[in-house]
């Protein structure tokens, strides 16, 4: 409704799952986290070992595994599901004791398979990236699915001569439930203070007059 010229999926979760209903509903160029990250994730792997965290629906669904595996069958993935990860991130639990506790207890094994390459399947789990490489050790290279995919996407812009002007650009965010605790999380994504200066930033296209 507010005439965007792409859409990122930017949900590990919701791209397993839903990438091929939402291609047939909406015509805009749309852009997944899964395959970004599963590519530089093969082009990293050493000694084809990559190890993926996410969360169950992620990992159950085994969109990584077939992604990776598309690449270069001849990889070895290694997966595990990560659900406690989520709630720590937005509870501001990102790199305290408890962080890595639990760090130890999710990756201490998948670590020992002789993984070198770890790809974080959730686009919160880069929130919790120290305690994750204190866990792991410095050997073994972690892939951001996130950043991943925002080098496709402006590549994808480029390529098409859709680049906005980064001088005069505006950050606008919309939402369809709890803006109160989209800004306490959204900020602690950004590192910067989101304003909610004009309440039509968090309405409803179908409500907006624009």
């Amino acid at each position: 409704g507010f005439g965007v010229k792409a859409l990122v999926v930017a949900c590990n979760t919701a791209s397993s799952l839903a990438m091929d209903i939402l291609k047939q509903w909406i015509r805009i160029p749309i852009i997944g986290v899964i395959e970004p990250g599963a590519r530089i994730a093969a082009k990293t792997t050493k000694n084809r070992k990559i190890g993926v965290i996410g969360t169950i629906g992620t990992i159950s669904s085994g969109a990584y595994q077939r992604a990776i595996s598309a690449m270069n069958d001849d990889i070895r993935i290694f997966a595990k599901a990560c659900p406690l990860f989520v709630p720590m991130a937005e509870e501001g639990w990102a790199n305290d004791g408890i962080a890595r506790d639990v760090a130890h207890v999710y990756l201490d094994k998948i670590a020992q398979e002789g993984i070198d390459t770890l790809v974080l399947g959730c686009t919160h789990y880069p929130l919790l990236r120290d305690a994750i490489k204190e866990t792991i050790g410095d050997d073994i290279a972690i892939v951001d699915s996130a950043k991943a995919t925002v080098a496709e996407l402006n590549k994808f812009l480029s390529d098409n001569h859709l680049l906005g002007d980064a001088k005069n650009a505006e950050r606008r965010f919309f939402v369809t439930d709890a803006p109160q605790r989209f800004e306490i999380v959204g900020e602690a994504f950004l590192g910067q203070k989101i304003s909610r200066r004009n309440e039509k930033l968090f309405s409803h296209p179908s409500k907006s007059k624009n």
